[in-house]
């Protein structure tokens, strides 16, 4: 609960730096602020509390989680110094929406009442429709939050509709009471529906297939930050958000749901790797390979009891990678009309560190050692095995091995072709930002039960 006050206070300050003239000081403020608040986070590591009857409840699951979003949000503030320097908005409005964007973040693993989920998903669900459209004189910004907001809005509903079902079959908004009641022989009908409804409103934000169509448009559209954001940050909030709310409503007892989890996660992986290898634009390319990786990470849903330390450690190395990636890929297609492939030819060339940056971050990506991305997906495949399903890792292992084709295709236009035009240039804090991350994606990679033990 700390943690959330102490996040909404930051955005609040955020918005008086505008007023007190303050606009060069935003961003360092704002990332001193953050680690306050990850130092506070990770004070309440082994405490377990309930505050406002039990709206909100502190547990390891919503600590780890929310440390780890805090991590992703510094970043992403940091990119905010030189993506938005010449933007026509001013940058105090961009960085309070990505602290009040954190606070939804946090909330929606943190609830322990539908209705504080259903608050936390929507205050992160309309910031993202800002940034978006947040481009207001590009036509394909204007659509990308257009298609976001009217997709997200049904899939909201259809949440809502979810949460109406359950509360009507049980009579509380209480995960706990839910949670007991749900044990019970004899259960209404309309419970199961809520929770197929709840479900399939998360693969709308999860962007899984098939649930999914909305994804490559927004991200080709978005702001190259603001697509850095749905693919990294945006997308493990919801996944880990769909996996508390099946583990406290013991939805995983059910045989038939475990067919669909695995039916769909073959279907993500499969479409969204095909798919990916047509592409030339990147962000359309990573949007699609979003797709892929949401697959192996509902992977984790087949055995709620013991893979929360398998998802944090998939998702951790995901979001790292990613962020590294649209690090340069922000330096590359600076001031450009477009993020195709054709922008990164010779990058190995005029910008060396970038260019190896990039390669490791695609491939951790794509699975390959001694990157963290390797061996997220060894413990899941590990976990899955356990789990009884060695179908569904041999289709990863082949999805695996398919995804190395479109991330090489980047790779080997940045090493094999001749470039275009050498970009002039070092900010400081986009060359940090790519550092840290693959270093840290390095790390985990190389030492795993730094996370894998958190939720042990």
């Amino acid at each position: 609960m700390n943690t959330l006050i102490a996040i909404i206070g930051l955005g609040v300050l955020c918005l008086l730096f505008e007023i007190f003239n303050l606009r060069k000081a935003i961003v360092p403020i704002t990332i001193i602020g953050l680690l306050g608040v990850l130092g506070l986070t990770m004070s309440e590591f082994n405490s377990t509390e309930s505050y406002y009857n039990n709206m909100i409840v502190v547990s390891k699951f919503s600590t780890t989680f929310s440390c780890l979003f805090i991590v992703l949000t510094i970043f992403l503030v940091a990119l905010s110094h030189n993506f938005y320097e010449n933007h026509q908005s001013k940058i105090s409005d961009f960085i309070a929406i990505k602290v009040f964007l954190l606070a939804g973040a946090v909330a929606m693993v943190s609830f322990g009442n539908l209705a504080m989920f259903f608050l936390g998903i929507e205050v992160l669900s309309i910031s993202l429709y800002i940034l978006a459209a947040s481009e207001r004189m590009n036509l394909k910004s204007n659509e990308a939050g257009m298609k976001y907001f009217l997709m997200g809005s049904f899939a909201s509903g259809i949440i809502l509709f979810g949460i109406c079902l359950i509360y009507g079959a049980m009579g509380s908004f209480d995960v706990s009471e839910i949670s007991e009641l749900s044990q019970s022989a004899e259960l209404p009908i309309w419970f199961p529906i809520g929770i197929v409804l709840l479900t399939i409103g998360m693969l709308f934000k999860v962007a899984a297939v098939p649930f999914h169509f909305w994804a490559p448009d927004v991200y080709e559209g978005s702001p190259a930050l603001t697509t850095a954001l749905m693919s990294t940050l945006a997308k493990v909030v919801a996944m880990a958000t769909l996996y508390k709310l099946l583990s406290v409503m013991n939805a995983d007892v059910s045989e038939s749901f475990k067919m669909v989890v695995v039916v769909i996660s073959m279907a993500s992986m499969t479409v969204g790797n095909i798919m990916a290898l047509r592409q030339t634009n990147v962000k359309r390319m990573l949007a699609f390979s979003g797709v892929s990786h949401a697959g192996f990470m509902l992977m984790t849903l087949l055995s709620l009891s013991t893979s929360a330390g398998s998802l944090l450690y998939y998702a951790s190395a995901y979001s790292l990678s990613g962020i590294a990636a649209f690090s340069v890929i922000l330096y590359v297609c600076k001031n450009r009309n477009n993020e195709d492939i054709t922008n990164f030819h010779g990058l190995g060339k005029t910008n060396p560190l970038l260019a190896a940056i990039l390669t490791a971050a695609l491939l951790s990506m794509a699975g390959i050692p001694i990157f963290a991305g390797f061996f997220a997906k060894l413990v899941l495949f590990n976990q899955t095995i356990q789990a009884g399903y060695l179908v569904l890792v041999i289709v990863a292992v082949v999805n695996s091995i398919i995804s190395v084709g479109y991330y090489f295709k980047l790779i080997l236009a940045m090493y094999t072709k001749e470039p275009n035009e050498e970009r002039k240039g070092k900010p400081f804090l986009i060359y940090a930002v790519a550092v840290v991350t693959i270093v840290l994606n390095l790390v985990l990679g190389l030492f795993p039960s730094l996370v894998l033990d958190l939720l042990a």
